[in-house]
């Protein structure tokens, strides 16, 4: 076995950047590592250079690793499209739609193409690093479960377990799940590791005697807190509502918070931005009266959340802020909310329909059955700047607007559209900011200077870096690789 696992005590207990950081800690090391999930729940998505989607987690784990991304990376993605549902991506391809209740009796069905996809990365490294989801705590999902123990008892992977001190209880957590596992499960797990400490380490050394007795888990060590994990991308929609309001700045965006928005990392380089105050505006909020910018974001469900949009009044807000001479920017699903009408005629959403759009830009959007997924560059419009990003979207958009392109993608393809005054954009292409060259360029319009015009994987990797160096002082990777067998 060249393999280990990371299961939380819960959710948001710092799996993905544990696995990110590790990796990059082992690359250092001299090894080949691959990262590993079973079933990722995200509507952020990445995408290959084969076509295929996976979680923008697994893609930041692969920067990490220093490898290519992979769809064996991340071999069941489920995109929530409603509460009680979501879109099922196997080996990066679309396979259908699936309610809770329903998916839960496909999973079995599932594990094979995650099985195949492990064996396939533990003969390409030294060591697979494997990533969990949710918790193993929840024993209610243990039959047929293939993202927690299901898959670490399939393939005899041993299993490290995380808890979050920040939130408190830590101890409870991680004997509490002790408790609740199964025999065979609880033997799986040869370790558990502390995350996000601050202060005085020495002062929980108690605390991992009591756990390591209560458990008889060997203690691997207490992570402390990295200020380096706000340059990586979030995985987790929870982040956007501990997200502060602002900071004074040049140009002041307003994001509004969609029900079931998606890829939001890809405003992260305009967050960093020191001249920016980028704010994601909550449900139940007014969009700020001082915006420049207004962003409408990409969406797994745009019919459902264009409604959800006007129901919070932001459709209003939004009139208000472009006749006080604001400018708005919509980004694949948001784009399509700038047109006339959104019609969805075989379902692919939920109930088959059309909407009123906001009207904002002369194009009609049809959303069809087949995905168009890739990778895209290009330029500016009218200039020499370029773009590298991704497109993951349904709909094709088609009118008037689309002969006033936003963007040239390769090959002199017009892409995107600008209304004609300038205030009104978009474009279905995700990622535009990550480039130096293009955030500056865009801020640029507004007046306003890049305070770091670097393309924004500089940060990440030097973030990555970081992390790596704080994992190598503070926990037992020595023990961790001893138990995987690399």
């Amino acid at each position: 076995m060249t393999a280990l696992m990371f299961q939380g005590t819960g959710s948001d207990v710092g799996k993905s950047v544990l696995v990110a950081g590790l990796a990059r800690a082992f690359v250092r090391r001299g090894l080949s590592v691959h990262p590993f999930k079973p079933q990722n729940m995200s509507n952020n998505a990445a995408v290959t250079l084969d076509g295929g989607e996976i979680g923008r987690a697994q893609w930041l784990q692969a920067i990490a690793a220093g490898v290519e991304p992979s769809i064996h990376m991340n071999p069941v993605l489920l995109k929530p499209q409603s509460d009680v549902g979501a879109q099922v991506v196997l080996h990066g391809k679309v396979i259908g739609t699936a309610q809770a209740a329903d998916y839960q009796r496909r999973k079995q069905h599932l594990l094979a193409g995650v099985l195949s996809s492990f064996d396939i990365l533990r003969v390409q490294a030294d060591l697979v690093l494997v990533e969990g989801a949710g918790s193993p705590a929840e024993t209610n999902l243990r039959a047929g479960d293939i993202a927690n123990m299901g898959f670490a008892t399939a393939t005899d992977t041993p299993v490290v377990l995380i808890g979050d001190i920040d939130r408190g209880g830590v101890i409870a957590s991680l004997v509490g799940t002790h408790e609740v596992l199964s025999h065979t499960d609880r033997a799986l797990i040869k370790g558990f590791l502390i995350n996000k400490f601050r202060g005085d380490v020495t002062l929980f050394d108690e605390g991992l005697t009591e756990i390591e007795t209560r458990t008889g888990w060997a203690g691997l060590g207490v992570l402390g807190w990295l200020p380096a994990m706000r340059d990586l991308p979030a995985e987790d929609g929870v982040v956007l509502e501990r997200a502060a309001t602002g900071n004074g700045a040049a140009l002041t965006i307003d994001i509004p918070m969609l029900s079931r928005i998606a890829n939001f990392d890809e405003f992260d380089p305009l967050a960093r931005e020191g001249s920016v105050d980028l704010r994601f505006v909550p449900p139940g909020e007014a969009i700020r009266g001082t915006a420049d910018l207004i962003i409408l974001p990409g969406t797994k469900s745009t019919l459902a959340d264009y409604q959800f949009l006007c129901a919070q009044g932001w459709d209003i807000d939004l009139r208000a802020h472009l006749r006080r001479g604001g400018s708005v920017l919509g980004i694949c699903g948001g784009f399509q909310m700038l047109g006339n009408h959104i019609t969805d005629p075989e379902g692919l959403e939920g109930t088959a329909g059309t909407v009123v759009g906001l009207g904002l830009l002369d194009m009609e959007t049809r959303l069809n059955p087949q995905k168009e997924v890739r990778r895209v560059r290009g330029t500016l419009h009218g200039s020499p700047v370029p773009f590298e990003g991704y497109e993951i979207h349904n709909g094709v958009s088609q009118g008037p607007a689309l002969t006033r392109p936003w963007l040239m993608k390769e090959g002199q393809q017009p892409h995107g559209a600008c209304a004609l005054e300038g205030n009104v954009m978009g474009a279905y292409v995700h990622g535009l900011f990550e480039s130096g060259a293009f955030r500056t360029a865009f801020l640029e319009r507004f007046k306003v200077s890049s305070t770091d015009p670097r393309d924004h994987i500089v940060r990440v990797e030097k973030a990555l870096d970081d992390i790596a160096i704080a994992m190598e002082k503070d926990l037992n990777l020595d023990a961790m690789l001893k138990m995987s067998g690399a």
